[in-house]
């Protein structure tokens, strides 16, 4: 039985608020005073927040038109409504699969009744979330919904737009953007952009908009709001047909409503609006994690975060073997004694090894998963399997219980390409199946939407730009590639607050700026060696992946040892420093060893790191470090052994990195 530990404390204040009338605000504040909520129900709900004098979100509207025995209401407009005590939580919730092992669960609540359903407010010291409840009285549908986040100055936003479309689908695509920085004002109304959004206030504050708690509802997408600086929420409707289009399936017709089917009690989704004053703040938020459902499996402890060897990225390309690798059985073999070696837990056979219908017919002959799965039992290597999130919805119960039966350890599904009601509702009912058959899953094509508390066997997604898109990411007749590493220290701020992020990390063909070269056969990545042995630090994946070839990592041992060592789950988490897009800098604590990870963009910088929270003075540290000429090659490191002192300066090569392991 998974330990929920709590130490709770309810306190109910005195005094009762009065009921709600035109012209009525109720006030909200985080336990610390910092941060202050009003809610204002002056003929339309609209809430606002502040922090610490700075206007946060300028009065937004709130409302929810909802259908229920074939009557149509708006709730948040021509209000009647009242509002009950304010409470107060204080609770300690245990949380093993994070990156942290306990999280302190404190926030202000306010309940206010608009018509048959209530809405939820809750402000914590990171920010302030609401929801809509459900009303417990009848099976309702949603036509639409309102959230509107107004802002008071024309501020930078960071936006992650739809990139493509799926048979031209609004709406259907991977959730793999970089970001477009540029001023709420330039705010597209078309395409819509998918979340986390960044908006920088004045005096260094940033706002972090997204969503957690999304179950039976489709997820939130932005788009350019009507108000001046404003963002506003819109929703892919309801599915109702769908067609295969290769490994995806796409809607072809859609209802008028948003979410058809509610049940009585189903409580939607929360919108988070988290509010930082110093960027390292946006590092460590924990609301999208304290807001999802609590945890669904009685017993956890079957479930085993770990790292994993994966074939896909580097193409199964092995030398000095005696066999022809590829997608067969002695290629997987290799793979398993090289996790063997290096400790790590799993094995992920990707796509190939299935029939493109089926888990269980058409298998590939080459691939003898069986006995895979015994040879790897026999040396402490779990395997796990690839399949497209159609396929595993196919007679999925008989399936799952098939390859438990069979000692699989789990399944990455990918090519969701969605996230309208019914693709979400198919998530959580293979979450669901998978933990009743103990199996580990990992999500693609699909983003976090507050899923991995709920079924903690849900240990990674992706929704990510990850380095997979390095095999293609090549040089065109318009200039250079993407900014890669600039990406990756924006993201730590962003895309990985939503939930953990299957980014595929552990190239060891890494390029500088200018020699980098887009190449599917062969891949490297863009930035120094410490850049990416620092991703196992920094970014959060309790199931993480080494991506390069077995045989690139038999010939960099010492990369490879340093690698292997890393946990990825934690006991604590510190934000040591960081500047959003320049530089990230985190410290994560496993048992009573310290783990150090940093970051950078393309720009060189020294950095001084503040470790006395980490009480490290005068303990051994191995220091994984951009070497003296990373900046001309990028595979250049130094490791070495150093006593640290309690402030360390460290000095960051263009897309370089610095990790530190402190016993």
């Amino acid at each position: 039985m998974m330990k929920r530990q709590q130490r709770l404390s309810l306190f109910l204040l005195s005094v009762l608020l009065p009921l709600c009338s035109y012209g009525k605000d109720y006030q909200l504040q985080s336990p610390n005073g910092k941060l202050q909520v009003v809610v204002s129900a002056d003929k339309t709900l609209a809430w606002k927040i502040s922090k610490n004098g700075t206007d946060v979100l300028a009065p937004s509207a709130i409302s929810l038109t909802v259908e229920a025995g074939g009557r149509r209401t708006t709730l948040g407009k021509d209000l009647k409504c009242k509002a009950g005590r304010v409470e107060q939580v204080d609770r300690i919730v245990s949380s093993p699969f994070y990156r942290k092992a306990e999280i302190r669960d404190q926030y202000n609540r306010l309940i206010v009744t608009v018509g048959e359903m209530k809405v939820e407010f809750r402000a914590y010291d990171q920010g302030a979330a609401y929801r809509f409840l459900g009303n417990g009285k009848k099976q309702f549908d949603v036509v639409d919904e309102t959230a509107e986040f107004r802002f008071t100055g024309d501020y930078m936003a960071y936006i992650p737009y739809e990139r493509y479309r799926h048979d031209n689908q609004p709406f259907c695509y991977s959730f793999e953007s970089y970001y477009t920085e540029h001023r709420l004002s330039e705010v597209k109304s078309e395409p819509a952009a998918t979340q986390p959004v960044v908006v920088a206030l004045p005096d260094g504050k940033k706002v972090l908009l997204m969503e957690s708690g999304v179950e039976n509802y489709p997820g939130l997408w932005l788009t350019r709001g009507e108000a001046e600086n404003s963002l506003k929420a819109v929703f892919p409707k309801a599915v109702l047909g769908e067609k295969i289009v290769e490994r995806n399936l796409i809607p072809t017709r859609r209802a008028d409503e948003i979410a058809i089917g509610l049940e009585t009690k189903s409580n939607l989704p929360w919108r988070i609006v988290a509010v930082s004053e110093a960027d390292k703040e946006l590092l460590d938020c924990d609301l999208a994690w304290l807001l999802s459902p609590e945890c669904r499996i009685k017993d956890t402890s079957w479930i085993k975060p770990g790292k994993v060897a994966w074939d896909w990225w580097n193409n199964c390309n092995l030398k000095h073997v005696d066999f022809i690798s590829g997608m067969n059985t002695p290629t997987y073999k290799y793979f398993i004694d090289f996790a063997a070696k290096y400790g790590l837990e799993y094995i992920i056979i990707d796509e190939g090894w299935s029939g493109t219908e089926s888990l269980t017919e058409g298998l590939n002959p080459a691939i003898d998963v069986p006995e895979l799965v015994s040879y790897g039992r026999e040396r402490g290597v779990g395997v796990m399997l690839w399949s497209t999130g159609r396929n595993c919805l196919k007679d999925m119960e008989r399936t799952f219980a098939y390859y438990e039966q069979l000692g699989v350890k789990g399944f990455k599904v990918d090519f969701f390409d969605r996230d309208d009601q019914q693709c979400v509702q198919s998530t959580w009912q293979i979450a669901e199946c998978a933990a009743r058959h103990h199996l580990l899953l990992d999500f693609h094509g699909y983003r976090a939407l507050g899923m991995n508390r709920t079924y903690p066997n849900v240990l990674n997604q992706e929704g990510v730009m990850g380095m997979e898109n390095m095999k293609w990411e090549g040089r065109d007749a318009n200039g250079p590639v993407n900014d890669v590493p600039h990406y990756d220290v924006l993201i730590p701020y962003l895309r990985m607050q939503a939930g953990p992020m299957d980014y595929t990390p552990g190239a060891m063909l890494n390029a500088t700026k200018s020699n980098y070269i887009g190449n599917n056969a062969n891949p490297m990545s863009q930035g120094t060696r410490a850049h990416q042995v620092a991703m196992y630090i920094v970014f959060e994946a309790p199931l993480q992946m080494l991506s390069d070839s077995p045989s690139k990592y038999y010939d960099n041992p010492e990369t490879t040892e340093y690698i292997a060592q890393i946990p990825t789950v934690f006991d604590e988490t510190i934000a040591l420093d960081g500047a959003l897009g320049e530089y990230v800098v985190l410290a994560r604590r496993k048992g009573s060893t310290w783990y150090v990870g940093a970051m950078n963009n393309w720009t060189a910088r020294d950095v001084t790191l503040d470790l006395s929270a980490l009480k490290a003075e005068g303990r051994q540290a191995m220091v994984f470090a951009d070497g003296i000429n990373a900046h001309r090659d990028a595979t250049d490191y130094k490791l070495s052994a150093q006593n640290l002192p309690s402030t360390v300066k460290i000095h960051l090569a263009p897309g370089g990195g610095w990790a530190a392991v402190v016993k």
